[in-house]
């Protein structure tokens, strides 16, 4: 199915130069003289190679279909990932580099969408948001007001994110999985 390059979001699976490749990140780029483009850092299903292409938003790119199916994540072992089918409950393996920075959000039990082409898993989509606990947070600089800015924040599995100054250590948090932002504070 053609799709245009700004409609390209990372998990898709995209069909180019005859390879299969997995959407890792995006970046929309404005130059201040030209067209936009869009650069996008892709994972080659069969080998694991990695590379970046650029598209002008205009461009049109070969999306694959894929089937979506419901899973839970039980473990990590090493670099691999391993799901269990909701339906079936057949158990199977990831890559870590599948699911790409979005992995670190991963939770035991928790629920998640695995893509597969032709019955070959190939990606992973979180939940939108998780509740993570903060358990380093630096001091608010004084004379700093509320809206001005953020303050870096160490989250319980290890990620750097940017949280509000009234946001302490011990506090849990609403976070963004897809780019590791702060939403709002979790409520109860």
């Amino acid at each position: 199915m053609k799709i245009q390059a700004n409609t390209i979001r990372p998990g898709m699976v995209l069909d180019h130069n005859g390879k299969q490749w997995s959407v890792l990140k995006i970046q929309l780029i404005q130059p201040g003289k030209g067209g936009a483009f869009i650069q996008v850092e892709m994972r080659d299903l069969s080998s694991g190679n990695k590379t970046n292409e650029r598209w002008r938003t205009a461009d049109t790119v070969e999306k694959l279909m894929v089937e979506e199916r419901d899973c839970q994540y039980l473990f990590a072992e090493g670099d691999l990932l391993t799901f269990m089918d909701k339906e079936t409950y057949d158990q199977f393996t990831l890559p870590k580099d599948a699911v790409g920075d979005p992995a670190a959000f991963l939770q035991d039990g928790m629920e998640v969408q695995v893509e597969s082409i032709e019955g070959k898993p190939v990606g992973c989509t979180l939940p939108q948001t998780v509740i993570m606990e903060v358990v380093e947070a630096d001091a608010v600089v004084k004379g700093q007001t509320a809206s001005s800015s953020f303050k870096p924040g160490v989250l319980e599995n290890g990620v750097r994110v940017l949280i509000p100054p009234f946001v302490a250590a011990g506090d849990r948090i609403v976070v963004n999985t897809a780019d590791a932002t702060y939403v709002e504070r979790a409520k109860g």
